[in-house]
């Protein structure tokens, strides 16, 4: 039996990257899987197939998440399909990076919509049918400029610093029911992204940590199966940073 086993696990923005990494280790410990992308494509139904032959069951959605009308309709259609909503990882997010002085309002709006946005109108979908189960565990990715903030990225971090608060208020109004709200902050993690920056930029990462290493995304997914499952039945409102020991 897996830590995960009997539960089904709702993951945003999960066709690639970390998400997809976090569904694969939901899978294996158990988890049925609903995940969204705002395109289901080739590469979408690879990750469901790949999530599917863990031996669970697995549906992707297409999905604009930061449009609350569709987010509510998407929602009521993976409790419909699935019957049950026990853990929701709010993963989709992008990058439009500038310097504050150049930033555009369009940079702006569409990183605060998709990433902070978008969590709220899951939570915000999810959170009756939590409520009605007595019991779920929220999950919101954020990032260690959420906590720090990094030059370049105001926008990106005040996103991700968005939903670090926004997990520790669901965590204080929703704990009588059992719900939990926790976020982890991901550091350098090794991406497609990331192998594409100057080799230079990534030295000089190295060396900012103690650890002298990127991350993996499945050391991501390690942290999100601890908060998913009972494991952490007391752990709510926290924000976990998976680093490498980069920001202390």
């Amino acid at each position: 039996m897996g830590l995960l086993s009997g539960k089904t696990a709702l993951v945003t923005g999960a066709a690639r990257g970390i998400g997809k990494a976090l569904a694969l280790r939901f899978a294996e410990e158990g988890a049925n899987i609903a995940f969204t992308d705002l395109v289901i494509d080739e590469n979408g139904e690879a990750t469901r197939q790949e999530i599917e032959a863990k031996g669970v069951k697995c549906l992707a959605y297409a999905s604009n998440a930061a449009d609350f009308a569709e987010t509510e309709e998407i929602v009521k259609k993976i409790h419909a399909d699935f019957g049950q909503i026990d853990i929701l990882v709010n993963n989709a997010g992008i990058t439009k990076d500038g310097l504050m002085l150049r930033m555009s309002e369009a940079q702006w709006d569409a990183v605060i919509n998709v990433n902070l946005k978008s969590a709220f109108n899951f939570i915000h979908a999810c959170l009756p049918i939590m409520m009605r189960q007595r019991g779920g565990s929220i999950i919101n990715m954020s990032s260690v400029v959420g906590v720090h903030g990094n030059a370049g990225q105001a926008n990106y971090s005040a996103s991700k610093a968005g939903m670090i608060a926004l997990a520790k208020s669901v965590a204080q109004e929703m704990g009588s029911r059992g719900v939990r709200a926790n976020s982890i902050a991901p550091g350098f993690i090794e991406t497609a992204m990331t192998h594409q920056l100057p080799e230079d930029v990534r030295k000089d990462w190295m060396q900012k940590i103690p650890l002298r290493r990127g991350g993996q995304a499945e050391d991501v997914a390690n942290v999100a199966v601890f908060l998913a499952s009972d494991l952490s039945s007391y752990v709510t409102g926290q924000v976990i940073q998976v680093d490498g020991g980069m920001n202390m």
